[in-house]
């Protein structure tokens, strides 16, 4: 089975591109040239440069000894929270940037949740001196204030959203608003493998460097490029698709994604798409989102702001309905705790996303031989002010 996407821009039945007339030619633009323009030796070899000597790629493969130690497997790290801004999200956005200057735009507009996104369009944005505004929810540049200060300081300019949840998916909407707005000189540079053709192909292609990586380093290290399980937490899914890519075809590997339930499947207050939700169309592609009875997008809800997101990529949407990759879903409580075990037993403070998919380790059972890689997405840095704050409720005896 055939996991790419079509030349129509689709995973079986999702994906495509549902847009707006005025964005028709931006589209086209994009879907006639990303894979010229990616494939290109000049390209390749630029992209390459400042993937090795910018953002310090390849990032180490860790063997996670204390955590293999305790659930009896052996456990490898990918580090992605090594690399320069903190996550793996500067892989899409260096591949972007340099996608956007080929095509002649000037200014460049993104979305953001978690910060991290933001800041390495910030980032890359400021090497290659061009304009930047990023859009962010009011609640989430409160929550994820040390990335809010990152992205200003790197000159961007970030624009507060105060519609709706004041989260990713109402950032998503701003940005789309705005591209159709200037739709002439600017790129928008999504952060996830979602929206219209050819975004999640082109950012799953730009996060395919992961799963590389991952290949090589298991083979040198353990005989086999091969594992036997794959684990990334998933909001849009665009370091799951990275980490899933070169193992979509062997079906000796499991691909586990993690959703954030938040405050638990039937509380109300979830991001769990895949559970909670059923096909229908979000910003610009067919695929499962969170919706009522009338069609209209309901709110998400997840401590992590880069979980919190109403819908998944087309991508995933279609390896969940072939039974390609099993989806588990990972609430606050259980996020937490896995971040607090992973920081005491290995000294790594993980991005409160990653600590999804670490938390998965609870819920699957191992052989001693199995060969387990966790994607490990980002770090927590931006996370201590949430990290401190259940600590002290622990302390105060608030925590259930």
């Amino acid at each position: 089975m055939n996991f790419s996407v079509d030349e129509r821009g689709y995973y079986g039945e999702y994906g495509g591109a549902y847009i707006p007339e005025i964005l028709f030619n931006n589209i086209e633009e994009l879907q006639k040239n990303y894979l010229n323009i990616m494939e290109d030796k000049c390209f390749q070899k630029e992209f390459e440069s400042l993937l090795r000597h910018y953002v310090g790629r390849p990032t180490p493969l860790y063997l996670a000894k204390n955590l293999s130690s305790e659930f009896k497997t052996t456990i490898y790290l990918k580090r992605e929270d090594l690399n320069h801004t903190g996550a793996h999200k500067i892989n899409n956005a260096i591949g972007q940037i340099l996608l956007a200057k080929q095509l002649g735009k000037k200014r460049i507009i993104a979305e953001t949740g978690a910060g991290q996104h933001g800041v390495a369009t910030a980032t890359v944005c400021a090497l290659m001196n061009l304009e930047c505004i990023v859009y962010m929810g009011q609640a989430d540049i409160e929550r994820q204030a040390p990335n809010v200060a990152r992205m200003k300081l790197l000159g961007a300019k970030v624009r507060p959203v105060n519609s709706g949840s004041k989260t990713l998916k109402d950032a998503t909407n701003e940005a789309i608003r705005d591209w159709i707005n200037n739709a002439g000189d600017t790129h928008y540079i999504i952060g996830s493998v979602v929206g219209p053709h050819p975004y999640p192909d082109m950012v799953a292609r730009f996060q395919s460097v992961i799963s590389k990586e991952m290949k090589d380093q298991l083979l040198n290290q353990t005989g086999s490029e091969l594992p036997t399980h794959v684990i990334a937490c998933v909001g849009g899914g665009s370091n799951a698709a990275g980490a899933f890519f070169h193992f979509s075809e062997n079906k000796t590997v499991k691909l586990i994604g993690v959703e954030a339930s938040g405050k638990g499947i039937d509380s109300g207050h979830t991001a769990a798409t895949l559970v909670a939700g059923r096909p229908g169309v979000i910003h610009g592609s067919k695929t499962y989102l969170m919706q009522n009875e009338d069609g209209q997008i309901t709110e998400p809800y997840s401590l992590s702001a880069g979980l919190d997101y109403p819908g998944i990529g087309p991508l995933h949407a279609y390896l969940f309905d072939k039974g390609r990759a099993t989806y588990l879903h990972v609430t606050d409580a259980e996020a937490l705790d896995a971040a607090f075990n992973l920081s005491r037993t290995e000294g790594i403070i993980p991005a409160l996303e990653s600590a999804h998919a670490v938390a998965a380790l609870q819920k699957l059972k191992f052989e001693k031989s199995d060969v387990v890689v966790i994607n490990l997405s980002g770090r927590g840095d931006k996370d201590l002010d949430t990290y401190i704050n259940y600590l002290n409720e622990k302390a105060d005896g608030k925590q259930d």
